[in-house]
């Protein structure tokens, strides 16, 4: 309806021009779905804001626009209605045209973008050594979203994981490396240097625990771990060694994260800005934008104050002359726009670093480093909470491991699988159980978090995201099943229906279905400019409403012909406007539950 709605703004605007004048080139009609469907499908609100430009009513200024206005292969007669509006109602004629031409495109009538750009997305972000966690659920899943859709759009995406694999904390886990396997030994081939020797590390947080623990009580280890961190700066090989195969470990744990969510990502590290972070303080130095405070080279930018109303540094050098986190994002936003060419850089990240991000970008574009034509945007988002309105939690006080949220949902979609299907008397195979039980889980925490303003903050809550009612990942699944059940029932292919079946609408339900189909475009278009992925989880909630009404109301297989195949292909479009909707928020679909 994307490309209906600009057709008819078009013609609008050309009616204007020719009532009242080229004066008129470019006035916006103020063309908006309309609220109330008894007013048609779209409405017109030009007539009021030229009122006391024209001198003239506003009913009159709207008679002259529909007297010069030719809608007649879209819309029925426009009317006229109180004080003004243009009422414009779709004609049954066009909307079984649009139909059967998205019936036929494999995009669903979704064009690609005619201005394709590369564009980065950078997501997901956890640091070495450390397990990732329920907050990094939120940015893992909005970033793959987003990436998923401008993908689809037809842009270049470059997904990228800014781990956190460098810092001082790799000193104390090399230290505690050494200390725990001295057996161990320097290898140095031609394809690259590694550690050679019986290394069991198993469980990295606890090897990380033990190694802070020492690093707090031990004198000999902090120096050491000190050392060790001037070494590993300095390229040394067997501390270089030793800090790849630590990462190693970690980058195998996440992997096991990203393949059960179905997460495809491009790791690049802190660690591979570290030849860039000179440059960017000498060449801001060379512009100007450096003071020098307590030691430490900071930016001070306009409207950046701390809690005492003081100028707040954006540290780019340490007083001990390392560098920090901004250095390492001003070097890669210069990597990503000269080397990536990218237009566009979206960072997901929650919303507690909104200040950091700000002021780098303040202090990117300071520089002149930001081009006129890309865009930096960070993509915020909001806290995930515990039922009782507190910050995501175990029992324990312990932040939920990510891993430990993802087994559970699958556990309890299974526990609730079982007990469908022995109140139903159905036996399933266990290979069965297992795939539903996995897809379900994961698309209900998957969706769970998309559905929600991702602004604000929302509350997770396993009965709720697993239930078959409501906005939820298993009503959207049911749904798609029930449009499959159609044709194993009846025995239909959906994909052999006829070129030349004509889709006839006559009732209510069918009318309803139809419009909805025709907005999937408008609805994509809307989520690459915003980045809100809740407004497809919005569309495919009512898709799936709309189609249930359709259903219990419009008898399917029972219709005599030629009604019984129009509705076999709504019923064909919605499963597929479903499947590719959902695929868009990384969910899978299931033929049967």
């Amino acid at each position: 309806m994307n490309a209906t709605q600009e057709q008819l703004k078009l013609k609008l605007e050309q009616a204007l021009v020719a009532a009242f004048g080229d004066e008129y080139i470019g006035v916006d009609p103020i063309l908006e779905p309309a609220k109330n469907p008894k007013f048609g499908d779209f409405q017109a609100n030009v007539a009021l804001s030229l009122s006391k430009k024209l001198g003239m009513q506003p009913r009159a200024i709207a008679t002259a626009i529909v007297e010069k206005l030719d809608v007649s292969e879209i819309c029925e007669s426009p009317e006229i209605a109180g004080p003004g509006f243009i009422n414009l109602k779709i004609k049954t004629s066009y909307l079984e045209q649009q139909l059967k031409a998205i019936n036929s495109d494999p995009r669903l009538g979704v064009p690609k973008t005619q201005n394709p750009q590369k564009e980065i997305v950078d997501f997901s972000s956890p640091n070495i050594a450390k397990e990732m966690h329920v907050g990094h659920l939120r940015s893992t899943i909005i970033g793959d979203c987003i990436a998923r859709i401008l993908e689809f759009r037809g842009h270049e995406v470059l997904r990228l994981n800014h781990v956190g694999d460098w810092g001082t904390q790799f000193g104390m886990l090399i230290t505690h490396l050494v200390d725990t396997y001295p057996d161990i030994m320097l290898m140095e081939t031609s394809q690259g240097n590694y550690l050679q020797g019986d290394i069991n590390i198993g469980d990295l947080v606890e090897f990380y625990k033990e190694a802070k623990k020492k690093f707090d009580n031990d004198e000999d280890f902090q120096k050491r771990s000190r050392d060790a961190v001037v070494s590993l700066q300095s390229g040394e090989t067997f501390t270089n060694a030793a800090w790849k195969r630590l990462c190693e470990v970690s980058r195998k744990e996440f992997q096991v994260i990203y393949d059960l969510l179905d997460i495809k990502l491009a790791e690049r590290g802190e660690s591979f800005y570290n030849p860039y972070l000179a440059n960017v303080v000498e060449d801001l130095e060379k512009i100007g934008l450096v003071e020098e405070n307590q030691g430490a080279k900071c930016v001070f930018l306009e409207g950046f104050i701390n809690r005492e109303g003081d100028p707040l540094p954006l540290i780019v050098q340490k007083s001990d002359g390392g560098y920090n986190y901004a250095t390492t994002d001003l070097a890669s936003v210069r990597y990503r726009i000269q080397k990536d060419q990218a237009k566009r850089i979206i960072y997901v990240t929650d919303v507690g670093q909104a200040n950091h991000f700000n002021q780098f970008f303040k202090a990117a574009e300071k520089a002149n480093w930001i081009p006129e034509d890309v865009e930096l945007i960070h993509v915020t988002f909001g806290l995930v909470l515990g039922e009782d309105g507190k910050k995501f939690k175990t029992r324990s006080g312990d932040t939920v491991r990510l891993k430990d949220l993802l087994d559970e949902a699958i556990f309890r979609a299974k526990k609730d699988i079982e007990t469908r299907l022995e109140k139903d008397d159905r036996e399933e195979s266990e290979n069965f159980i297992k795939n539903v039980a996995e897809v379900v889980g994961l698309s209900a925490v998957k969706y769970a978090d998309l559905s929600h303003n991702r602004t604000k903050d929302y509350v997770f809550s396993y009965d709720q995201m697993l239930a078959l009612k409501g906005n939820t990942a298993p009503y959207m699944l049911y749904a798609y099943v029930r449009t499959q059940g159609i044709s194993r029932e009846g025995n239909i292919d959906f994909e052999n229906l006829g070129e030349n079946a004509k889709i006839l609408l006559t009732e209510n339900a069918e009318f309803t279905l139809a419009k909805h189909l025709l907005q999937l475009d408008e609805i994509i278009s809307e989520v690459e400019q915003e980045l809100l992925p809740h407004r497809l989880c919005d569309y495919l909630y009512n898709l799936s409403d709309k189609f249930n009404k359709f259903y219990e109301n419009c008898p399917v297989l029972k219709s005599a012909e030629p009604t019984k195949i129009s509705r076999l292909i709504l019923c064909h479009l919605t499963a597929r406007t479903l499947k590719l909707g959902l695929d868009l928020l990384g969910i899978k679909v299931l033929e049967r539950m």
